[in-house]
């Protein structure tokens, strides 16, 4: 049976504005869709992407990727199946993927699941409680991250502390850096009607922790506290690839996205941490970490939140900005 258009378009729409709440680097949101028919493309918002920060567009597609995750989500979760091409035109670099609408079918349980929480998802800087991330939690969080073509390492306890000294360098390097430090403000002190970047109310006050955080309030504007937890039951883990390629980060995002909505659906609490991957030679210490075999992409930080009130909404751009609808 095929959908008539008008359904394909509603879907793919449906889709596309799920997307809109996807994780993206200092909440940049680097990406725009297309829709034509039973089609929806993914591009690249070139001048979204942090010059300073990830100037090799690495986290940028990253972010884009989660976003790619999100919407095949939300159309499994509705019982339809879809065909994705990956960089299908190598004369349009901004095209990252073209996803076809298949046909209507039985929905998938677990998309239904991580459909569910895209609206609740957060990323939580506040220090996570004692409680401890069991091995079948992780194990599951394995499973979907290799199911979206990535790896993911479950830092061991006697190692937490290299990667929060790899974590801190790279942060102080880059607080140190005068351009660094003009992108942080500019993407923490946006207009709100623009419908990005961090907010002071998200950012988290300076606190001792296993792993730093980074400050996105550094004038002391911070809307939250670290909390009385300092990360004790926190797991860490290294979400890698084989290649840095832009496919394989792209697929890495499409990683990131499975393993923080299955988090959340778990009850867990998520923060991703790129400052470690953000340097260069700090992304060396995070390769042995993995023991030479992998690229890594980026580290997360997951745990049971702690009680009190929800956290505050990140900003979101406009549907109307983002998705063109053809046809």
């Amino acid at each position: 049976m095929t959908a008539h258009p008008s359904e394909s378009t509603r879907q793919l729409e449906a889709a596309a504005a799920a997307a809109l709440h996807a994780p993206s680097v200092f909440n940049t949101q680097p990406w725009r869709w297309r829709i034509s028919g039973d089609t929806l493309e993914l591009f690249t918002e070139p001048d979204r992407q942090l010059t300073v920060v990830d100037p090799d567009g690495r986290l940028l597609l990253i972010s884009c990727g989660t976003a790619l995750h999100h919407a095949r989500t939300v159309l499994a979760a509705a019982g339809w199946t879809c065909t994705v091409e990956r960089l299908p035109d190598p004369a349009q670099p901004e095209l990252l993927a073209r996803v076809r609408l298949g046909h209507p079918g039985p929905a998938d349980p677990e998309a239904q699941r991580m459909a569910a929480v895209i609206n609740r998802r957060r990323t939580d800087r506040r220090a996570f409680g004692d409680r401890v991330v069991d091995e079948q939690t992780l194990t599951r969080l394995r499973r979907f991250v290799e199911a979206e073509g990535a790896y993911l390492h479950v830092v061991p306890g006697d190692e937490v502390p290299a990667l929060a000294i790899s974590t801190e360098r790279a942060a102080g390097a880059e607080r140190d850096d005068p351009a660094y430090r003009e992108e942080l403000h500019r993407w923490t002190n946006r207009p709100q009607w623009r419908g990005d970047g961090v907010t002071p109310a998200t950012a988290v006050e300076p606190a001792l922790r296993r792993v730093p955080v980074r400050d996105f309030a550094p004038a002391g504007r911070a809307g939250l506290t670290a909390g009385e937890g300092v990360d004790r039951g926190a797991a860490y883990v290294i979400i890698f690839g084989t290649t840095d390629r832009r496919a394989d980060l792209l697929r890495g995002g499409e990683a990131l996205s499975a393993l923080l909505l299955l988090a959340t659906a778990e009850g867990l609490a998520t923060a991703p941490l790129s400052e470690a991957v953000e340097v260069a030679w700090s992304r060396h210490l995070l390769t042995t970490l993995l023991s030479g075999v992998g690229e890594p992409y980026l580290a997360v930080r997951l745990g049971y939140p702690p009680a009190g009130e929800a956290l505050p909404p990140q900003p979101r751009r406009a549907a109307a900005e983002t998705i063109r609808t053809e046809g």
